[in-house]
């Protein structure tokens, strides 16, 4: 068993997966986004390849725990994406800050700006999913 988490945004969607001890998360690839039936065809592939169970998407919301305009996009994303997978479970995960904290630790491994753009999605989706499974009771 496996976990996937999600970074979606307009453009990609960073794609993070858990270990199969459920203790880390490694970044695996950035989706370019096209059409959502792309979109769903590749997380689909990723989902059998890895054996995924289930799949975490980032929520983002707003600093005072509202969900915004971008939170209800996700949701939306999130709900055609149950339809076109329908055997995994989905939860969401508050990503609050999670490009932030992506961002910091890049810049502190001293990856280039350009280097930086290119897999910022990957490292939000690693740090969602690393929050996510520290927070599971058998951490």
């Amino acid at each position: 068993m496996r976990i996937l988490a999600l970074d979606v945004g307009d453009k990609t969607i960073g794609v993070a997966v858990s270990d199969e001890l459920l203790f880390t998360a490694q970044g695996i690839e950035v989706i370019r986004r096209t059409t959502l039936e792309k979109d769903f065809a590749r997380l689909k592939q990723l989902i059998d390849e890895y054996s995924v169970t289930t799949v975490i998407v980032g929520l983002p919301k707003n600093m005072n725990g509202t969900i915004g305009p971008r939170g209800e996009l996700v949701q939306q994303f999130a709900a055609e994406l149950t339809k076109a997978i329908s055997h995994i479970e989905l939860k969401y995960w508050d990503e609050r800050l999670s490009t932030v904290a992506a961002e910091k630790s890049l810049i502190a491994a001293d990856v280039s700006r350009a280097k930086r753009r290119k897999v910022i999605d990957k490292m939000a989706a690693v740090f969602i999913l690393q929050g996510y499974l520290d927070s599971l009771p058998n951490q």
